[in-house]
């Protein structure tokens, strides 16, 4: 399409590109959604039940109708879209600077196949249900294959609660067989925090594994560690640093020797897909986040979706119900020594859906080739970002698929902390993640760029960080300023200390502050 039929686009007269991209959040001063409620507004008329009324007893009637807000369907738009004006969302910014629990890009094409679930009933019997449990079966099979387990259940409700899952099949497996006196998980400094906390959780006193000189897990250190109190490793691999432990199987075999069982958090999977598998690395248990890895929603705590594999040994104590199938025809069925539900129902079943959705639409060699691309993207940025004067980054070799890096020179130099550099690179429309604490890293970052960016995307994130880091030696007190470009310019960490200015709900809201 041309603006005039002699006079195409592209000789028209374009203004140079602007250095970095110009970037402004919306403010809104936007109320609570039930503060904006009128009687008597409705969006949409709900139709009635088609099956016939049931007689409640009064007991569990309620007394009044629930006080929802009442408000057209226009203005409840208006508000969502204005609260999404307000923040950095995926579909706003280059977001490769979550580190370690990164969103990829999910098409939008996946959302509708969710939204085709939406009108199941979860009390449904399984007869008419048979759609959703193959597509439960296929993906079952298919994370299987990705990872070599055996079988694999879909319940987990996220990450974490798959690491849960297998902590608990852990304690199961050691239970069965009478050994008791297993009471040690081992862990690393560089695994994801959720594993000691799950086993922590679960009863288990942990120990920690510092890295060696190279920035791998001390393989001296585990030798010491392992004996016949070690219920389990929890290992992530690669770790948050990027690197991978190429020893990996060598831990496996010493935790296998002392008795105990390896699992495995694959939540930095994101760059091994299709060329290493849990299995055949010898581990007896892992999980996907499928948020991370396979493109569904992260959802900021639930409900995201995980799933957890395991060898045949370990299969009888999967979370239930897993789906079964026999000439052609779907079933639930619950493992015979399972330890029990960890979801309701079925578990996340429109994540599930867009998880499916996305590998089928890449196959086998689309997966392998994500990886290799979330590779190339993050050697290629990590080039970018070591050019910039002031950053590092630990152990100097290439990583697989993030790389935690350090500002600790610039912050030397200039007083100007990395969390306040990930403050200012917000008023250019990116932002970046730290790190868990505590900082092993002096003064860390981390990015992970996925396959979901373009190398016009690295660049211009690359060029925001360069911008950042150079206004820090030359007006330092601009970076700690910042943000000047967000709906509010500083937050006040000190409710997050408080519980008694927690409010979790809108009762509690309306209790604690506005009463």
């Amino acid at each position: 399409m041309s603006g005039h039929a002699a006079e195409p686009f592209a000789k028209l007269p374009v203004g140079p590109k602007p250095p970095l991209r110009r970037f402004h959040q919306a403010r809104w001063d936007e109320p609570i959604i039930f503060e904006q409620s009128r009687p008597g507004q409705r969006g949409i008329a709900v139709p009635g039940p088609g099956a016939p009324a049931v007689e409640l007893p009064d007991s569990v009637r309620r007394a009044a109708p629930p006080a929802l807000p009442e408000m057209s369907q226009l203005h409840v738009l208006r508000h969502y879209v204005r609260l999404s004006q307000e923040s950095l969302g995926v579909d706003l910014n280059v977001d490769v600077g979550q580190g370690t629990c990164t969103m990829k890009y999910s098409p939008k094409v996946n959302d509708s196949f969710a939204r085709a679930v939406a009108e199941l009933h979860p009390l449904q019997h399984p007869d008419t249900l048979q759609g959703v449990l193959e597509i439960y079966w296929r993906l079952e099979r298919m994370l299987a294959e990705v990872s070599g387990m055996a079988r694999v259940s879909l319940q987990p409700g996220s990450g974490s609660a798959a690491i849960y899952a297998n902590i608990a099949m852990i304690r199961a497996y050691h239970a069965a067989r009478g050994d008791e006196r297993r009471d040690q998980v081992i862990t690393t400094m560089f695994s994801h925090p959720s594993n000691a906390a799950c086993a922590k959780t679960a009863g288990y006193e942990v120990i920690t594994l510092m890295p060696d000189a190279d920035g791998y897990p001390d393989i001296e250190a585990l030798r010491a560690a392992v004996g016949p109190r070690t219920a389990a490793l929890l290992i992530t691999n690669p770790e948050d640093t990027g690197i991978f432990n190429p020893r990996i199987a060598e831990f496996v075999e010493l935790v296998h020797q002392a008795g105990g069982l390896a699992c495995y958090d694959q939540a930095n999977a994101n760059g091994i897909l299709g060329i290493t598998r849990a299995r055949d690395a010898g581990f007896d248990l892992c999980h996907f986040n499928l948020h991370k890895t396979f493109s569904t929603p992260h959802a900021c705590g639930g409900p995201a979706a995980g799933a957890c594999g395991v060898s045949e040994a370990l299969a009888e104590f999967l979370p239930g119900p897993v789906v079964a199938e026999e000439d052609g025809r779907f079933s639930l069925v619950t493992p015979p020594h399972s330890i029990g539900k960890i979801r309701p129902f079925l578990g996340v079943t429109p994540n599930v859906v867009r998880a499916y959705a996305w590998i089928m639409t890449l196959g086998a060699e689309g997966l392998r080739q994500v990886a290799e691309t979330a590779a190339l993207n993050n050697n290629y940025l990590m080039h970018k970002v070591l050019r910039i004067p002031g950053a590092s980054a630990p152990w100097d070799r290439r990583r697989i698929e993030q790389v935690r890096y350090s500002w600790q020179e610039l912050s030397e130099e200039t007083g100007v902390h990395s969390e306040e550099i990930g403050v200012r690179a917000s008023d250019f429309g990116v932002h970046y993640w730290t790190s868990h604490h505590p900082y092993l890293v002096p003064e860390p970052f981390t990015l992970e760029p996925t396959e979901s960016y373009s190398k016009e995307d690295l660049d211009e994130y690359a060029a925001i960080l360069a911008h950042v880091a150079s206004e820090a030696r030359t007006d330092p007190e601009l970076v700690k300023g910042a943000p000047y470009n967000s709906p509010i310019h500083k937050i006040d960490p000190t409710p997050l200390d408080d519980p008694r200015q927690w409010a979790p709900t809108w009762r509690a809201y309306v209790r604690k502050h506005l009463a």
